[in-house]
């Protein structure tokens, strides 16, 4: 009878098992590509790169783009004067034009009782900017305001005075150019009041 030189054969099948396994691994792990420079960890701040593009970095603006609350209580009263200082210049030209439109659209009455209220709000208007709290810093811009908003407040009252006279119209039609002329000025005045304080204006 034969004699088995090695009477446990299935003992190198596992060392040849584990082999295996080690080789496959080598070799896996080399193919696998390299990971790019370009990789970094999240971070802070948010970068993306397009093809072609540069990185484009993403940040807070500084103290979170926030104003001081007096500034901004200041600018949004200048808001609200302005509002209501345009919507009376549209009066003023829509009561001028139609009291001497042919034929008149404003009869004599109804033209001096909207001038009327043209000229009594145009003044609580002035007094109002007169009144206001002036931020530190903004005492030019606020005299450049008060100047214009007093011409308006003038010119209001001028034109009344011109409807009211026996004037042919002369002194009425000056003074409510010289009115869309403050009111234009005011506004300027707010944008440049708003771009002393940082505020982002309308090109």
């Amino acid at each position: 009878m034969a004699v088995n030189p090695d009477p446990k054969p299935g003992r190198w099948i596992l060392p040849l098992v584990v082999l295996g396994m080690i080789a496959f691994t080598y070799f896996f792990i080399r193919e696998l590509p390299e990971a790019s420079p370009d990789t970094t960890l999240a971070s802070g701040t948010t970068s993306t790169t397009a093809p072609g593009d540069e990185t484009t970095t993403t940040s807070a603006p500084p103290n979170g783009g926030t104003i001081d609350p007096e500034v901004q209580a200041y600018l949004d009263e200048l808001d609200q004067v302005n509002n209501a200082l345009q919507l009376l210049r549209t009066e003023m030209v829509t009561v001028n034009d139609g009291f001497d439109a042919d034929p008149r659209e404003i009869e004599y009455g109804d033209a001096e009782a909207r001038m009327e209220t043209i000229e009594t709000d145009a003044q609580a208007l002035a007094d109002q900017v007169a009144a206001m709290v002036v931020p530190e810093g903004f005492e030019t811009n606020h005299q450049a305001l008060t100047s214009a908003i007093d011409t308006a407040a003038g010119a209001a009252e001028e034109a009344l005075d011109g409807l009211q006279s026996d004037d042919d119209g002369e002194v009425r039609q000056a003074a409510v150019v010289a009115f869309n002329t403050a009111a234009d000025n005011f506004n300027t005045e707010v944008a440049s009041t708003k771009a002393a304080a940082g505020v982002p204006t309308d090109s």
